[in-house]
């Protein structure tokens, strides 16, 4: 017990150090799943108890989950684009985001306390308004400018580190029900957005003053069900985290920096189709349209502002399909398909040049590996095809933002 606390606790402080290296953008800025075994299918989990990440999928799941520790890591590789047109040349452009690779640490623990309870925390990233495109590709009317007329490189980057201790109570052999505190810090920055100067309540505070902390405390509930040997649901859900502001950037985000936590909710079945072929399926809302700074129109007000302009992000519903075969008594195969709307509309297409969050597809493969009856290793892999979006510029002309994505996991996993 002494070892695996120890060994949770070392853990915790590598992704907490490792976060400034991580960047997502998959369903909006939520990640396609949590835990490389959801990752490789599909990030469907809400009705299942495979793994330690029960904060980040359904708590109630730790009930059922075991004595177990897991920490893995997620090479995600974003290529994203931009490029303005019809501007008579003035003002036309094509740059691509420079920074191409993020690390992106996570980890789970889960522990059984008695023959009802268990406890167990879950520590994970959400982010991708992440972009870093070159400067001096164009001149707006005073000497060399980025895309968006500003000075220098042109981007921001936005990380939230979640920590979700969890509790779980089995009501029965069969059903049960959780609850997961959230502790959530937040990191961003922005850089190159002089020339939004003058749409701007606080210009000072608009851009180029580094990273900016926040922090807040939500909760996420759980339930998980077994209806029978074969079949299992779960349902979650997380209302929106309402979190500190950004005093650096009180001049950007609307409502003089306010930057919260969408609310979410997943509801999920799992099959045990035979023996070895177990088929998951979950549907995910989440509420980006319920957060001022990034559901407002981009002319909703004055960057800052109440109300003021923000990415015009809507709400999107997410469907994540997965299946997962015991190919043998040492190896697991998995394959996965998620699908999610596109937050990002045409009429607010200026903003979301620093924010591309335009995916749609997402395919997954992925296996779990025994090195003994208490160790494993499980990677995953994700594809998702280019999708680009256009509409017209706030600045001249029609701008187009797009992005492909691929991804490679790994995590070493431990029972006890």
């Amino acid at each position: 017990m002494t070892f695996q606390i120890s060994a949770l606790r070392a853990a915790t402080l590598i992704a907490l150090g490792s976060t400034a290296l991580s960047a997502h953008a998959t369903d909006g800025y939520f990640s396609h799943g949590y835990g490389i075994k959801a990752k490789g299918m599909g990030g469907a989990a809400t009705a299942l108890a495979q793994d330690g990440f029960a904060g980040a999928n359904n708590p109630a799941a730790a009930a059922f989950a075991g004595n177990r520790f897991e920490a893995g890591v997620d090479l995600f590789m974003p290529d994203r684009e931009m490029s303005r047109s019809g501007t008579g040349g003035m003002l036309d452009t094509r740059v691509r985001s420079d920074k191409r690779a993020f690390l992106i640490p996570e980890l789970g623990y889960n522990q059984s306390l008695s023959r009802n309870l268990a406890a167990g925390v879950s520590v994970y990233g959400n982010g991708g308004m992440n972009t870093t495109y070159p400067g001096g590709q164009l001149n707006c009317g005073q000497g060399p400018a980025n895309a968006l007329c500003g000075s220098g490189q042109l981007g921001v980057d936005l990380i939230q580190l979640v920590v979700a201790p969890t509790v779980a109570y089995q009501l029965n052999e069969r059903h049960s029900v959780g609850v997961s505190p959230l502790l959530v810090f937040q990191m961003f920055k922005a850089y190159g957005l002089e020339g939004f100067g003058g749409m701007s309540v606080d210009a000072a505070r608009l851009t180029g003053s580094g990273y900016s902390n926040s922090t807040g405390l939500g909760l996420r509930l759980g339930y998980l069900g077994q209806l029978s040997d074969r079949v299992s649901i779960g349902a979650s859900y997380a209302p929106k985290v309402h979190m500190s502001r950004f005093k650096a950037y009180a001049g950007l985000f609307a409502d003089g920096g306010d930057f919260d936590i969408p609310e979410n909710a997943s509801v999920g079945i799992a099959v045990r189709a035979t023996p070895e072929v177990l088929l998951a399926a979950d549907y995910q809302h989440i509420g980006y349209g319920g957060v001022p700074a990034i559901g407002n129109a981009a002319t909703a007000g004055p960057l800052g502002g109440t109300p003021g302009g923000g990415f015009g992000w809507k709400n999107i519903g997410v469907v994540k399909l997965g299946v997962q075969w015991q190919m043998s008594p040492r190896v697991t195969l998995r394959a996965g398909y998620n699908r999610s709307e596109n937050p990002v509309t045409s009429a607010n297409i200026t903003p979301n040049v620093l924010a591309p969050g335009v995916m749609k597809s997402h395919f997954t493969l992925g296996a779990t590996h025994a090195l003994s009856p208490h160790s494993e290793l499980t990677w995953s892999f994700m594809h998702a095809p280019r999708v680009s979006v256009s509409g017209p510029s706030l600045l001249a002309g029609t701008e187009t933002v797009s992005m492909r994505q691929n991804a490679i996991a790994i995590q070493w996993g431990s029972r006890f």
